[in-house]
């Protein structure tokens, strides 16, 4: 249930799934897809002070993990499907400056993409709740939802090239 980044990192790391329900970073996999009606500067203004906020936090706590989790929201978290955002995850393997793919082994075989749609990507990991067993550990779905309906699973390992 385990995902390696290995290739062109500096830091070859890997990320275990299971633990992702606790994360304060995932996302409802119905909410990922839902665009922002915000004008563009605003959007980037939003985006530079929450890239300061994160670095800001993630000084003091690796990784942001939910701190309790009240009975309610332990209900709530069995009736949702999650995804993560790879980007953070890309950032701290380090890929080396002429890192242009990646290359995702899946159960169905090899899978190329362009490292940057790698980085605009989330991971469905949970589905209602519980790890995803079939066509798993993780599942990859662009952030656009261009592949929302046939998103690329069985992601057993991530190789940078």
């Amino acid at each position: 249930m385990i995902v390696p980044i290995t290739g062109k990192v500096t830091y070859s790391i890997t990320m275990d799934p299971t633990v992702w329900i606790f994360d304060d970073r995932k996302i409802i996999l119905e909410d990922a897809f839902i665009k922002k009606d915000t004008p563009q500067e605003q959007d980037e203004l939003e985006k530079a002070a929450e890239r300061f906020n994160q670095e800001i936090y993630q000084q003091k706590i690796k990784p942001p993990v939910n701190k309790s989790i009240s009975r309610f929201e332990r209900e709530n978290i069995l009736k949702h499907s999650y995804v993560m955002p790879i980007e953070d995850f890309l950032g701290h393997a380090e890929p080396d400056s002429d890192a242009q793919k990646a290359v995702l082994k899946t159960s169905q075989g090899e899978v190329e993409i362009p490292l940057q749609d790698l980085q605009a990507s989330y991971l469905l990991f949970a589905i209602d709740g519980k790890p995803v067993t079939d066509e798993g550990p993780v599942q990859l779905y662009y952030r656009d939802g261009t592949n929302k309906e046939n998103p690329i699973k069985g992601i057993s390992k991530i190789e940078i090239i």
